[in-house]
C-alpha cells in the first residue's frame, strides 16, 4: 500500500555541490519514492539520508507531493535572470527522487516544472528518470532542446536480474524503447548503468548503442558517497551473495563493462561515475 501526502514547498531549487559538483541545483518535485516493494529499491542511497525520516513509514511506501513546485521554481527562473545567473546555472532533476512517480499522472508536477524550464531555460537541465512516463513530456523536452539530457535508469540488461533487484520497477525492454523513442525525437539521451547490476557486457552494449547517445556506469563503490560504505550498510553484500552474484559486489567489477561499452561506443560516448554525471 502506498500512502501519498501534499505539501507545500518552501523553495523548488535547492542549491547543490559534492557529487554534484557540476551543478548549481537538484530539483525535487516529489520526496520519496514508490519504485520498488517492500521499502524501495534495496540499493537506493537515499533510503540512508535524513530524507528518509520526512514520514514515519518504509522508504519505499509513501510519496510527498510539493503541490507548489510550478509555480515557485518559475519565480525562482526569473529571479536568476534578472540576476544574470540563469544561463550558466545547470540543474539536476532529480537527486533524491524520481520525478516521474506514479502519482505525477494525476498532479503533473514534473510537467509543470518542465514547462517553467521551457520558458525560462538554464544552461542544462539532466532530467534523471527510470519511468517511460517521460515520453508524455517529450513536447517540452523538444522545446528545451540542447538545454535538456534525458537520462533513463537501466542497471542491467539482464530482466532476470532486474526482477531479482527491483521486481516492481519498469521492465528492461521498456525502459530501452522510452530511451529509444526519446533520441528518434531528437532529445540528447543517457542509458545510466547505476548502480551497476549483473549483467552481460556484449549484449549490453550492443542495445546501449541502438538507443543513446551516451552511457553512464557507476557504481556501489565510485558512486553511494562513501566508497561503499552506505551499500553495505543497506545489506547490498548480503543480498548479492543470497541471489548468487557476491563476485559482482567488488570494486572493479564494472572494468570489463567499461571495456566493452568503449569498444562498441567509443571513449566519447562512454562516462564514469562522479565526473560522468558532472559532464554536462
Amino acid at each position: 500500500m502506498r500512502l501519498y501526502l501534499h505539501k507545500s514547498a518552501d523553495r523548488a531549487l535547492t542549491p547543490t555541490g559534492g557529487f554534484l559538483r557540476g551543478f548549481a541545483f537538484s530539483l525535487n518535485p516529489y520526496v520519496g519514492c514508490a519504485f520498488g516493494d517492500n521499502g524501495g529499491c534495496p540499493f537506493c542511497y537515499v533510503r540512508a539520508l535524513p530524507v528518509a525520516q520526512s514520514v514515519k513509514g518504509r522508504w519505499g511506501t509513501w510519496v510527498i507531493a510539493k503541490v507548489n513546485v510550478p509555480e515557485l521554481l518559475a519565480r525562482e527562473l526569473e529571479l536568476l535572470g534578472r540576476a544574470g545567473k540563469l544561463e550558466r546555472a545547470a540543474v539536476f532533476m532529480s537527486s533524491a527522487t524520481d520525478p516521474y512517480q506514479g502519482i505525477e499522472r494525476r498532479l503533473g508536477l514534473t510537467r509543470g516544472a518542465l514547462a517553467a524550464l521551457a520558458d525560462r531555460p538554464p544552461y542544462r537541465i539532466l532530467l534523471q528518470t527510470r519511468s517511460p512516463l517521460v515520453e508524455r513530456d517529450i513536447d517540452l523536452l523538444r522545446r528545451l532542446g540542447s538545454h535538456v539530457i534525458a537520462s533513463i535508469t537501466v542497471e542491467t540488461d539482464d530482466e532476470i536480474v532486474r526482477r531479482a533487484f527491483t521486481p516492481t520497477s519498469p521492465s528492461i525492454v521498456r525502459r530501452l524503447d522510452c530511451a529509444r523513442r526519446l533520441r528518434e525525437a531528437g532529445i540528447f539521451t543517457q542509458i545510466a548503468i547505476a548502480p551497476m547490476l549483473p549483467n552481460n557486457a556484449a549484449h549490453f552494449a550492443v542495445i546501449a548503442d541502438k538507443v543513446a547517445d551516451r552511457v553512464i556506469i557507476d557504481t556501489y563503490f565510485d558512486g553511494d558517497g562513501s566508497g561503499g560504505r552506505r551499500s553495505r550498510w543497506l545489506g547490498m553484500a548480503e543480498m548479492y551473495k543470497r541471489l548468487g552474484y557476491s563476485e559482482w559486489f567488488r570494486p572493479g567489477a564494472e572494468q570489463e563493462l567499461l571495456a566493452v561499452m568503449c569498444s562498441r561506443l567509443g571513449r566519447d560516448r562512454v562516462l564514469f561515475s562522479r565526473d560522468g554525471f558532472n559532464a554536462i
